[in-house]
């Protein structure tokens, strides 16, 4: 019976070990995970600002608009 429990132990203890190191692994990938999403939405941001100051200089403002014909 003892050699049973120790042999469970053993198991028990193995698998730990292999779930602490996968837990790391994990770990330093949502690490990885987390830096890239927050670059791009970085780089996103950077986009809409600049779509943002581009948008306006697309359109004449209203002393720039030319009356309608049938002025």
């Amino acid at each position: 019976m003892n050699d049973a429990l120790q042999t469970q132990l053993d198991e028990l203890e193995t698998r730990i070990a292999f779930q602490d190191g996968t837990i790391e692994e994990l770990n330093m990938e949502l690490i990885k995970l987390n830096d890239l999403v927050a670059r791009q939405q970085y780089q996103m941001q950077l986009i809409v600002d600049k779509l943002r100051a581009i948008e306006p200089s697309n359109m004449a403002s209203q002393s720039e608009e030319t009356p309608p014909p049938h002025y």
